[in-house]
């Protein structure tokens, strides 16, 4: 980590050039040293095809960098000029009903148009060459939030795309047939010019489905790789482009080569302990720190506020959580609400009239808090013995075939995850690296043959790792296929059992104990195992119709160990399979994140809103503070002790 920033999305071409002086005051008195800007202005940049107008940008940058705000710089492609997409309709996506969008609101472009791309390199580059190397520059965000809307664009030219798409990937059309399984009900095709997108709101094969948002985001990948490749030519650092909270559109491969991972979620005061998740995941997508580009301040809302009001303090674990977590920026949106137009029931730290909400003396007193520990911070990091694995490919598997009722695979990751707050752990998609780590778990990994999984993983545990894995783990290739030799593709032979028995439908009647001692609690989905000869059993059903069969096995495998669970299982249970002592004892809304370096220390976070507690193990000095503790410390609401060991 080199710096820490704190800040928010302003939008200068709104405002009169006096309210701009106020509100970089504003900004110096909240602590606020950072602005991200440009995004949506493209119209003020180019007020005609072809004649760029920076010198207004370029003065407000040169004014925050001599008041000691730096920028973060985007670019405007989400939303062309008003004139350019009248004039070039053919930029504007197309809806699966065959309307053309209208020029209404943002994120309204087709990623597939050719002219789209060319005026996207036009205007980057102006930017490019403009500030590429400014000194008040910090980093560049691309776009803005880069999803397939609606579905994506089902345009003439995105269909034909995505024909040329799957012939380079299958080459012949008796080869998709093959792995997409269409001959039943007498789908197959007999040419890629029949083949049509997946349309919103019919039944469509799931193969299919999967296929087109793999084109999307293929679409998109390039898109952004585009306008980085220009970005890096003029020496602009720091590049990334903000993704939502999913990993729908896999992380790994849209930033393979940008520079920063950026992040942008909404969690209302209620999600906040799960939002820790995404900070597990952002930080080992590159292994190094990430940016919180977007997140709410106060309430979220359009036309009307919604998702609730924080409550005091709140805010500050928001944006204090994140650096804690390995990031080095936390930027809120937006800075001033907005005045007229789309999204003026949003918070912000200020009200259109320029008066401060509550929750802008939170963000004054994090970032007066993060400058007490900035040291320790910079110069510590987070090491994880334990990694969990959250797969872009099964969240695209599970979305396109759930196979279990209402399945939400980000949920049911969220839910594991929640089991290891007084853990460090890492959580990676399936192309991290493993060295490293002692314990692997990889529960509903729908597909693990994918980036030399199958054969990295059993290397590592031969090596000495434990892999905790299951359920629902290893059941269908990447086109959406189940497996036809064994109910697995390999994990059968890996792990030295038989499945005798499946059941994807919830039940409580079913029940199981640990062989020696004590009931182990079982949902969701049931496998049961026999065993074969070097396995061994570790818990089996009882009293149920399954039983005995096991539930969950244990396999030694040269110097470490398979344990396959056949069923989720509850957080003491996960617990008790990974077998490690915790960084500390603490209460449960606690979340706890242990750092090393030139000094080792206990960041305790409270976000739930209650008392809570930690005991320590020795002499600790708390640095927001500067008190000196020792053992059981209790922990106020929504309270950070930042704890250096003395």
């Amino acid at each position: 980590m080199n710096n820490i920033y704190i800040g928010a999305a302003y939008y200068p071409e709104l405002w009169d050039e006096s309210e701009v002086e106020k509100d970089i005051e504003k900004c110096k008195a909240l602590g606020i040293n950072v602005l991200r800007i440009g995004e949506f202005a493209w119209g003020k940049m180019e007020p005609s095809e072809g004649e760029y107008s920076l010198d207004w940008l370029k003065d407000i940058v040169d004014r925050l960098y001599a008041n000691g705000i730096s920028t973060v710089l985007c670019t405007p492609t989400a939303t062309p000029p008003r004139y350019m997409l009248d004039k070039y309709e053919e930029m504007r996506t197309v809806m699966h009903d065959g309307f053309r969008s209208d020029v209404s609101s943002r994120c309204h472009t087709c990623k597939s148009s050719k002219l789209l791309r060319e005026k996207n390199r036009g205007i980057v580059t102006a930017l490019a060459k403009a500030f590429g190397g400014h000194k008040g520059v910090i980093g560049w965000q691309i776009d803005n939030e880069l999803y397939p809307y609606g579905e994506g664009c089902f345009c003439e030219n995105c269909k034909a795309a995505f024909k040329t798409y799957l012939k380079q990937k299958f080459g012949d059309i008796q080869k998709l047939n093959d792995a997409w399984g269409m001959y039943r009900w007498s789908l197959d095709y007999k040419d890629f010019d029949e083949i049509r997108p997946p349309y919103p709101r019919q039944w469509k094969h799931p193969s299919l489905r999967k296929a087109w948002r793999d084109f999307q985001y293929s679409l998109i990948k390039s898109y952004v790789e585009e306008q980085a490749e220009i970005l890096h030519k003029y020496s602009c650092k720091n590049v990334g482009t903000d993704m939502m909270a999913h990993n729908s559109m896999s992380y790994c491969d849209i930033n393979e080569k940008l520079d920063v991972v950026q992040y942008n979620h909404y969690d209302t005061a209620e999600r906040l302990p799960h939002t820790a998740f995404a900070y597990d995941f952002l930080r080992c997508v590159k292994d190094k720190p990430f940016w919180v580009t977007e997140t709410q301040a106060g309430w979220n809302g359009s036309e009307y506020a919604d998702s609730g009001a924080r409550s005091a303090g709140n805010c500050y674990i928001n944006t204090v959580l994140p650096i804690v977590k390995g990031g080095e920026m936390n930027l809120y949106w937006l800075f001033r609400a907005h005045r007229s137009g789309h999204e003026m029931g949003h918070g912000a730290l200020l009200s259109a009239a320029g008066r401060p909400y509550r929750v802008a003396e939170e963000v004054k007193k994090a970032s007066e808090d993060l400058n007490k520990c900035a040291e320790f911070l910079k110069n510590s990091c987070i090491t994880s013995k334990i990694a969990l694995h959250y797969s872009s490919t099964a969240f695209n598997g599970f979305e396109s075939a759930p196979i279990i009722k209402d399945l939400n695979y980000r949920e049911t990751l969220i839910n594991y995850y929640s089991a290891f707050k007084h853990y460090n752990i890492d959580v990676i998609d399936t192309a991290h690296g493993l060295d490293g780590y002692d314990v692997l778990l990889s529960p509903f990994l729908a597909t693990v043959d994918e980036n030399g999984l199958k054969e990295r993983v059993t290397e590592w545990v031969k090596n000495g790792g434990t892999w905790i894995v299951g359920p629902m783990t290893d059941i269908m290739d990447g086109n959406v296929n189940k497996y036809t030799a064994a109910p697995y593709g390999f994990l059968e032979d890996l792990a030295g059992v038989y499945t005798k028995y499946q059941r994807p439908i919830n039940n409580a009647e079913f029940k199981a104990k640990y062989i020696g001692d004590g009931y182990c609690e079982i949902s969701t989905c049931y496998d049961a195992y026999e065993v074969m000869d070097g396995t061994t059993p570790i818990a089996a059903y009882r009293d149920c119709e399954f039983a005995p069969l096991s539930v969950i096995t244990e396999r030694k495998l040269g110097k470490g160990r398979v344990i396959l669970v056949g069923s989720v299982i509850s957080h003491g249970d996960i617990l008790r399979l990974v077998n490690k002592k915790p960084i500390a004892e603490a209460s449960e809304n606690v979340i706890l994140t242990e750092r090393t370096g030139k000094e080792n220390g206990i960041i305790a976070v409270e976000a739930e809103n209650k008392f809570g507690y930690i005991a320590l193990d020795g002499k600790y000095t708390e640095l927001i503070t500067g008190k000196t503790m020792s053992g059981k410390v209790e922990i106020a609401p929504y309270e950070v002790l930042v704890l250096v060991k003395k």
